[in-house]
């Protein structure tokens, strides 16, 4: 198993105390990684009763506060809070006068840039934004996951260095994203982690109910081969009815489906057009074969043919 690789603390004697505002599954591990680095965890706040024992079996011995006291606290703070909190957290902080000039201010939203930190800016505090494209556990397992991570940063030309030697120190490889491509850059993670974990999940459930006594064990080795391919190889690696033109199975998967799983018909949908798309694109689905298919993934009545169902029949008669 890969190991986080951190630098030896006297290379570097400007050890930093650390807070963390926000013990979600995130603030935690990457606290707890700058201290493998020689930095020095001090304060943490959570609201709910599960981030408060995620700190404490994260963070021992760190007090929890609240996030004023955090901010008075430490020299970096991470701000470890969902996207939509955050504008409104680093305003009130702001206007409070938590802010302190000098002061390390590091959210890990991957939405956001710096420029969500102005407030604090104009407070004297150091802005930065560090998203590791990473799903955290919210247990200790996440820091050995920080061992070639990539992060978002983005950050004032000045602070790039440390942003740089930050990530660094966790563990991660930074990957410089400009402020107006922030939006773009998450939705991709998004669409390639979040949404894989929503098929995943269904493809399980779709075959327990076909009887599969381990569905975690099936697709294992098939998803681990398919995410390989598609990492080397990209629309190349597509394979599967619908980049073959089977409309007839393509149509057979719809109506099963609906039959057992009506609420993941208009995803299978979308991904299979998607699919058929990039097919087309790259020339693996034939165009003679893509219009019956396409008129499967419109969600027309189509038999087990892939032929529509009501052509040739009587009541269709001229």
């Amino acid at each position: 198993m890969s190991t986080v690789q951190h630098p030896d603390p006297s290379d570097r004697p400007a050890r930093l105390t650390v807070g963390v505002v926000g013990a979600g599954r995130v603030g935690p591990a990457l606290a707890a990684s700058l201290q493998l680095a020689g930095h020095r965890p001090v304060a943490v706040s959570g609201v709910s009763d599960t981030s408060r024992r995620r700190a404490e079996a994260m963070l021992p011995d760190v007090p929890l506060v609240p996030p004023a006291e955090v901010l008075q606290r430490a020299d970096l703070v991470l701000l470890t809070v969902p996207d939509d909190a955050l504008p409104g957290l680093v305003t009130g902080l702001a206007e409070t006068g938590a802010v302190r000039p000098g002061q390390l201010l590091v959210h890990t939203s991957g939405r956001y840039g710096a420029r969500v930190l102005d407030p604090a800016l104009r407070a004297g505090a150091l802005p930065l934004a560090l998203h590791p494209a990473m799903t955290f556990t919210g247990t200790p397992v996440d820091v050995q996951r920080l061992a070639g991570c990539a992060f978002g940063v983005t950050a004032p030309e000045e602070l790039r260095l440390a942003a740089q030697a930050l990530v660094i120190e966790m563990g991660g490889e930074p990957e410089w994203i400009l402020e107006e491509n922030r939006p773009l850059y998450h939705a991709a993670l998004a669409l390639g982690a979040n949404h894989l974990v929503t098929l995943v999940a269904q493809a399980m459930e779709l075959l327990r109910t076909a009887g599969v006594e381990a569905p975690d064990r099936m697709l294992g080795p098939l998803l681990g081969a398919a995410l390989d391919n598609a990492l080397r190889s990209g629309d190349a690696a597509l394979t599967g009815p619908v980049a073959r033109g089977d409309a007839g199975t393509v149509a057979a998967h719809v109506t099963e489906l609906r039959r057992h799983a009506p609420q993941a018909v208009d995803g299978y949908l979308a991904m299979a057009r998607a699919t058929a798309d990039r097919a087309l694109a790259y020339g693996l689905l034939k165009p003679e074969l893509a219009e019956d298919l396409l008129g499967v993934l419109a969600n027309r009545a189509v038999d087990g043919n892939g032929t529509d169902g009501t052509e040739g029949t009587e009541g269709n008669a001229r």
